[in-house]
């Protein structure tokens, strides 16, 4: 122990390291239980188009197996759909999967009218057959076609079943399609959350459609020979996106293509949802340890140092005011659906918040503690430098580590060529906002949970915005889960930075950056 040392700092310094050692060994188990899920398969890419495919296959395959396409779901990807695509693989089938147009790593934007069954619905499903003329063509396959469809492409899949009379089989997944009739698509299953009780209706509606009033889940209707059969399942304990990875949901997706297709197969599940959770909560809790090799940039913690008596006002007039001023403004400059309006929300809190702190005097570096000034603690041009290498490295972490574990294993999270331009917009629209809210909420002194009340007053503020223009931002609610969750992870990079450096611009460049990165990898291409 050096003289600078303390007892204090000691233990701190052995409960990182302890932690380190944790998060490390929990990541590594996580990656090797989810590399085990893949054991025995052969996974290749591939392109149809523009229309990047995956074929997932059992290694040792010797005889000719059915095929069964897999469509995810809006703003998802293929990757998305890996539970289901391995648990099939796994047990004797051909499983494709694909980014479907303006999403994941497809670089041709969905075009048409995204509100309407004659605009891009069209086109997906032009796109979906195309897919399933490549996937019934490849070797090994028995000629036995089914479609599998998660959410946007439950609907999808069932028009394209009706278009194509090979389909044999179809597996709807958080189903909504008015398309489907009381005889089409043929020998169709519907899997629905135990949390989704609007979709669990809709699939009740479905079912009675062909089986009759007193149909109940969990019962098949109907016969596979005629195509008649029908059958919804209720996945206990998940909602809209978990009922991708619950075991209940998978396991009669495989067994009723078993039973359509008279296959036998392993009885496997992909029962990867755990490991994924424990992946990145290891990531998370590693960030804490690493952000102790950052440089200390100040002797004191620099921030606005807020009370809540100033906070409040500072923290609540942009949530009230951006949703208004925003309120007519245009929002069609972007290629992606409402990332123009994220962009210009993010911003203009942002500087709402800067003018904020402008007039409560705390926008420069003056800080306070106890009533005593503390001046302004110049960083110099080393300091500058450090900061932001300290800014990058954090960015790196969120980006790179936390992010590629979400594209390896959960969505695309890795940029084509045209969400570039959009993501340098979307960064010049977070970087106010994070600028000022990071300041806002740090400092000596600085009130008592601001930092997550402040993320409030921003998701409160994006409600709002949604409920002011429901038509046309609709789809933010989707992203609005979203965005929290990244304010939990990412706000917590960032304290771990603050703590060490006593710097709120590392967490605040080092968030823009990752959430315009989030967003812009996220939402759908659209032509302008």
């Amino acid at each position: 122990m050096t003289q600078s040392d303390t007892p204090r700092t000691t233990r701190f310094r052995l409960r990182d390291l302890v932690l380190g050692l944790v998060a490390a060994a929990a990541i590594a188990v996580a990656l090797w239980q989810l590399a085990l899920t893949t054991r025995g398969l052969d996974i290749r890419k591939a392109t149809v188009g523009t229309t990047p495919v995956t074929v997932f296959r059992p290694a040792d395959q010797k005889t000719p197996a059915p095929v069964v396409v897999i469509a995810h779901g809006f703003a998802g990807s293929q990757q998305l759909m890996q539970p289901f695509a391995v648990t099939l693989a796994r047990n004797g089938y051909v499983a494709v999967t694909f980014d479907f147009l303006g999403h994941g790593r497809n670089p041709t934007p969905a075009g048409g009218d995204i509100n309407h069954v004659s605009g891009t619905t069209v086109l997906l499903v032009k796109q979906l057959g195309e897919v399933l003329d490549f996937a019934k063509n490849l070797p090994g396959t028995s000629g036995q076609i089914a479609l599998l469809g998660h959410s946007m492409a439950s609907d999808i899949v069932v028009r394209t079943a009706q278009q194509h009379p090979e389909v044999f089989a179809a597996v709807t997944v958080s189903m909504f399609s008015p398309a489907v009739t009381a005889d089409s698509p043929k020998n169709l299953l519907v899997v629905v959350g135990d949390w989704e009780p609007g979709l669990k209706r809709e699939a009740l509606r479905v079912l009675r459609l062909a089986a009759g009033p007193d149909a109940q889940p969990g019962v098949m209707y109907g016969s596979f020979d005629d195509g008649t059969a029908r059958k919804i399942v209720f996945s206990p304990h998940v909602e809209h996106v978990a009922v991708l990875y619950g075991p209940a949901g998978l396991a009669a997706a495989r067994d009723w293509l078993d039973a359509a297709f008279h296959h036998a197969g392993s009885g496997y599940v992909d029962d990867r949802g755990p490991w994924i959770a424990l992946l990145l909560l290891g990531i998370v809790a590693l960030a804490k340890p690493l952000a102790g090799l950052l440089p200390w940039l100040s002797p004191t913690p620099l921030g606005a140092s807020l009370r809540w008596r100033t906070l409040l006002p500072v923290g609540l007039a942009p949530a009230v005011l951006t949703p208004l001023l925003l309120w007519k403004a245009p929002t069609d400059f972007l290629p992606m659906l409402v990332g123009d309006y994220l962009a210009l929300h993010f911003a203009l809190y942002g500087l709402l918040t800067g003018v904020g702190l402008w007039l409560a005097g705390r926008l420069g570096g003056r800080q306070t503690l106890g009533g005593q000034t503390l001046g302004d603690p110049p960083i110099g041009r080393r300091g500058v430098a450090l900061l932001l290498l300290s800014a990058a490295l954090v960015a790196l972490y969120g980006i790179g580590v936390f992010g590629l574990a979400l594209d390896t294993y959960v969505t695309s999270f890795v940029p084509v060529a045209p969400r570039l331009p959009i993501l340098a917009a979307l960064a010049a629209g977070t970087l106010p906002y994070f600028l000022a809210d990071e300041w806002a909420t740090r400092g000596a002194g600085a009130a008592r949970g601001a930092y997550p009340a402040t993320k409030l007053f921003f998701v409160l503020s994006l409600a709002a915005a949604i409920a002011l223009n429901l038509e046309k931002l609709f789809f933010l609610i989707l992203i609005v889960p979203v965005i929290v969750l990244f304010f939990v992870i990412y706000g917590l990079f960032s304290r771990f930075a603050y703590r060490r450096t006593h710097h709120p611009l590392v967490g605040a460049i080092a968030n823009a950056l990752a959430f315009a990165w989030a967003i812009a990898v996220t939402f759908p291409l659209i032509p302008r």
